[in-house]
């Protein structure tokens, strides 16, 4: 791979710096996350188009096993971070109006949400010990640990099934999937758990329960933060507390919206009572636009992900037998927030693509 494409997994940290230099010109310049995630980018995607090609199978174990690729991950872990920290003691030791507040809240979800998960994603599903430390320290950011069981044990084994929260059903609303994937999703990482306890024969209500740790991490870490901030600036504030959290919210809506486009209205086949036919490539919706791929770390590659999931981001390949979404993820996100435009764009795809496979 080349050093142009290598640079272009770094271009994630533009987004941040958009929202910091938003924040210190002040106003209408916190919106400037907010443009660039959802007019430039879809029109970057658009201007340069998209990015068919694979790596070559012969290199694929070299380009997979360079550490520049998992350094990037790293930096983001520890920038996150700071930029969170910076971010909770900045809308404590600033006045800011409640737009400036409103925006501001928005546009840093969007790094935490939209690259932070993301990151925590790719490296939740790695072997290495300290890959899955890292994921568990950026899902804690966004009060959304529990994704790190449910993902990996629920729904990479249930995807594209009715038992799945995480994929949503034809003409399902994405404001309908949200508080299902929420709730179902955190009470599956709850039974996972559970049964793995009891295979271990080990108490559920011990400290060995990574549930009862990933519910109050966030809690611990908020409160932490907050008692830092607090004692620099001489009084006690539950700003930055509630900043935390506001900024949580925003960051895992931000991903059950990914999760809402990933999987819509696709359905493996039941072989018998118990089991489904195996994940396969055309079980996911497929982008290939190459710009917010690079900001992405290749998510938008998700047919391979699902097909190899173990598989490392800049390694993932495009599959011509998958479903392909009309934009990137910025573009579709913002459109799954509108149900009838929603469903007036992906629904005839979705029933041309299941008449392909009838046939």
């Amino acid at each position: 791979m080349n050093w142009l494409r290598k640079i272009g997994f770094f271009s994630a940290f533009i987004i941040p710096s958009f929202t910091i230099a938003g924040f210190y010109i002040g106003g209408i310049a916190n919106l400037a996350t907010l443009i660039f995630v959802y007019a430039f980018l879809p029109v970057l995607d658009a201007a340069i188009g998209k990015d068919y090609k694979n790596i070559p199978k012969n290199a694929v174990s070299k380009v997979a096993s360079d550490f520049y690729y998992r350094f990037i991950t790293y930096c983001w872990t520890y920038f996150q971070l700071a930029f969170l920290i910076w971010a909770m003691w900045s809308v404590t030791t600033h006045t800011l109006s409640i737009f400036e507040m409103i925006t501001f809240t928005i546009a840093v979800s969007l790094s935490t949400g939209g690259i932070g998960i993301t990151v925590a994603h790719e490296l939740g599903h790695k072997k290495s010990k300290l890959e899955r430390f890292y994921s568990k320290v950026l899902l804690m950011t966004v009060s959304y640990m529990h994704f790190y069981i449910e993902h990996n044990k629920g729904h990479h084994v249930r995807v594209s099934t009715p038992e799945d929260p995480a994929t949503s059903r034809e003409n399902e609303n994405f404001y309908a999937f949200w508080w299902r994937s929420i709730s179902q999703g955190y009470l599956s990482a709850w039974k996972i758990e559970n049964k793995r306890l009891d295979r271990k024969n080990i108490s559920r209500f011990s400290i060995h329960n990574q549930m009862i740790w990933f519910t109050i991490l966030p809690f611990i870490f908020a409160a932490f933060i907050t008692t830092l901030i607090s004692a620099f600036i001489g009084y006690f504030t539950i700003i930055p507390f509630v900043f935390f959290f506001a900024q949580s919210i925003l960051a895992f809506s931000l991903l059950e919206a990914v999760n809402y486009v990933e999987h819509y209205g696709l359905r493996r086949k039941k072989i018998d009572e118990d089991r489904y036919e195996r994940v396969a490539p055309h079980h996911s919706w497929n982008a290939n636009h190459l710009m917010s791929n690079f900001f992405l770390f290749q998510l938008q590659r998700h047919s391979d992900h699902h097909y190899n999931a173990i598989k490392r981001y800049q390694v993932l390949d495009n599959y011509e037998n998958a479903p392909q979404l009309p934009a990137g993820y910025p573009s579709m996100i913002l459109l799954a927030h509108f149900p009838p435009l929603w469903f007036k764009i992906m629904n005839p795809r979705l029933q041309k693509w299941n008449n392909l496979k009838a046939v």
